[in-house]
């Protein structure tokens, strides 16, 4: 192994052209860690965040971007014995993934599903540790439930049309074209709503409300959200693309005794995360083994070209997941 790695540096915030190749030296593992060499990264919101400034690292964390990857176990640290130096795995990172080399704690690695390749593994990680906690951990989704996801084509919300539809419930997706609907439908939406040209309140309420909304827009959606939901729903917040401050009335949340929660995953502790490694390997691997949940993928850049994967994160004209190859 050589001394250094490429690497994409955020020279500082700003615009897409920031971010820009380096060299630096690779890390080293310490207690419970594993170093991966790196086969494919992929590209999420929070990374696109962190390069305009938006959304700082954890203080003990890597300031390069890219929080989930798909390679090989290329070292490990003191004390790590469920992994073993050539593994292949996919793991949530706390930072790092824009490089050859990346830094996790062990329990945050999960296998390649059977029959998977190391490119759509990469998509896993971020999205289904997101999707996992927050629909049915948080959230408590059950089967029969009406799903409302709003931004039903990107990653999170096509991992979590499929991972509802598979557990029995009723799925509802909004999206901004009617392609885009589509491809929710595709995955097993009953039910989508071009927010451009239909309104998702009326909508969910005609049909008895929603009993839990997985939203990721905030904004003037957090009212509309507590409209539509049916007396004891639950929305649960993730992020917030239009704002996180908003005017609300809580005497709705009061009398029908509604419950508004959400979560991040990145400021979460490693035993937080290693907790829903262990739901996903026992409740959701099998499903991606058998081919009955798989991730969706958009498109594929090179490392070099990370400018361009993060301008097509922001065009938001992606369906599913953007990765960045860099083997």
């Amino acid at each position: 192994m050589t001394e250094t790695m490429r690497a994409v540096e955020i020279t500082k915030p700003g615009a897409a052209d920031v971010l820009q190749m380096a060299d630096l030296p690779i890390p080293v593992p310490g207690a419970g860690e594993v170093l991966i060499k790196i086969a494919y990264a992929g590209v999420n919101r929070p990374d696109v965040l962190q390069r305009a400034g938006l959304y700082n690292p954890p203080a003990n964390a890597s300031d390069l971007p890219g929080l989930e990857a798909s390679g090989t176990i290329a070292a490990v640290g003191p004390g790590v014995t469920i992994w073993s130096i050539g593994d292949e795995v996919c793991a949530l990172l706390p930072g790092g993934g824009y490089a050859e080399y990346a830094l996790t704690p062990a329990a945050h690695c999960l296998p390649i599903p059977e029959g998977m390749d190391l490119k759509e593994a990469a998509c896993l990680p971020e999205t289904f540790f997101t999707v996992y906690s927050n629909v049915f951990q948080r959230g408590a989704l059950k089967a029969g439930e009406r799903f409302l996801v709003q931004g039903g084509s990107s990653g999170i919300g096509t991992t979590a049309i499929q991972l509802a539809n598979a557990f029995g419930a009723r799925v509802f997706a909004t999206a901004g074209s009617d392609e885009k609907c589509q491809a929710c439908l595709n995955l097993g939406a009953e039910r989508t709503i071009n927010y451009r040209t239909e309104d998702f309140v009326e909508i969910l309420r005609a049909e008895g409300g929603a009993n839990l909304i997985l939203d990721m827009v905030g904004g003037d959606y957090l009212p509309r959200n507590v409209k539509c939901l049916s007396d004891e729903g639950r929305l649960v917040q993730i992020a917030f693309l239009q704002g996180p401050k908003v005017e609300l009335n809580f005497a709705q949340v009061m009398m029908r005794r509604l419950t508004i929660t959400g979560s991040t995953l990145r400021p979460q502790s490693d035993l937080a995360k290693a907790k829903i490694a262990e739901a996903l390997l026992r409740d959701v691997w099998p499903l991606l083994s058998s081919g009955q949940v798989a991730p969706v993928m958009d498109s594929e850049f090179a490392l070099s070209e990370a400018s361009a994967a993060h301008q097509r994160m922001e065009s938001s004209g992606h369906i599913g997941k953007i990765v960045m190859k860099v083997a």
